[in-house]
């Protein structure tokens, strides 16, 4: 990934609850890149171009294949990875890397209904050229000026948060290796089928599945720090029941074996927000 630049940038104040980072891609190569994307947890809407056209030729994923790429897209929550295969020659990228709710409280959508549906285009959910002006922009600096923009003004309209689901994400990225939906529930005044169903409009994925892309993501994390000698190791600090339920969850989120994926992970993206290689 030589020829890939990365900018990361942190939000302004006033998203600062529901965006992570905004992500400045540029790839300077003259091939088409193929760049795995694992399982993050984190929606996101992405502007990228090359002379005003998408440079992904098609994202394949185990069920099927996605080919209209849309310029400027909203994205939902994914369980399986995929391969983003671009067409030859460079491009750029501006990414808005959400956090898990914010599909919910800052752009007023029920998450759940992007949840593996492909790829939204902005423009056919809210009014007005914002592509137009993304397109016509000169730099990614005023990319992301425009993107903060709309982020800002949608967070103006939005709606009521869901301040229950939120507390329950904080406890899950506070303790992903041992928190469970059970005691998670002990601190929350609601039942379990009122809770898993807020937690899947306001974020997309069930509360058991999230937690378990959590421990992946802590999983990478750890295999990245170097301090462990053997894959079992990091099983086994990550609580995980056995080798078999280890192996089988990091092959659900990556596509790849944890030997696979430990050999890959110096590789990753600087943020580890986003997990995805070459």
């Amino acid at each position: 990934m030589t020829a890939i630049k990365f900018d990361i940038l942190p939000p302004p104040a006033a998203l600062k609850n529901d965006v992570e980072c905004f992500r400045a891609i540029e790839y300077s190569g003259d091939e088409g890149p193929s760049i795995n994307v694992c399982i993050s947890g984190l929606p996101g809407i992405v502007f990228q171009h090359h002379h005003g056209c998408s440079p992904i030729e098609r994202i394949v994923t185990p069920s099927g294949s996605i080919s209209d790429v849309p310029t400027l897209y909203i994205y939902g929550q994914i369980t399986q990875p995929g391969i983003m295969k671009h067409k030859a020659g460079p491009y750029t990228m501006t990414q808005v890397v959400l956090k898990p709710h914010a599909l919910n409280t800052l752009l007023s959508l029920n998450a759940a209904e992007l949840t593996n549906t492909g790829l939204l285009p902005l423009d056919d959910l809210y009014a007005g050229d914002l592509n137009d002006q993304l397109l016509e922009a000169d730099n990614q600096q005023d990319h992301i000026a425009l993107l903060t923009k709309f982020l800002l003004d949608s967070r103006a309209r939005a709606q009521s948060r869901d301040k229950l689901v939120e507390e329950s994400l904080r406890a899950i990225h506070k303790n992903a290796v041992s928190i469970t939906v059970c005691s998670l529930l002990a601190h929350l005044n609601l039942s379990e089928r009122q809770f898993e169903r807020r937690f899947i409009q306001t974020v997309g994925l069930a509360p058991q599945f999230y937690i378990r892309v959590k421990r992946f993501n802590e999983a990478v994390r750890l295999m990245k720090t170097g301090r462990f000698e053997r894959l079992t190791d990091v099983a086994h600090a990550l609580n995980f029941y056995d080798q078999s339920h280890f192996i089988r969850d990091i092959k659900a989120f990556s596509g790849i074996t944890p030997k696979s994926l430990s050999q890959k992970v110096n590789d990753f993206d600087p943020t580890q927000r986003i997990i995805a290689f070459v």
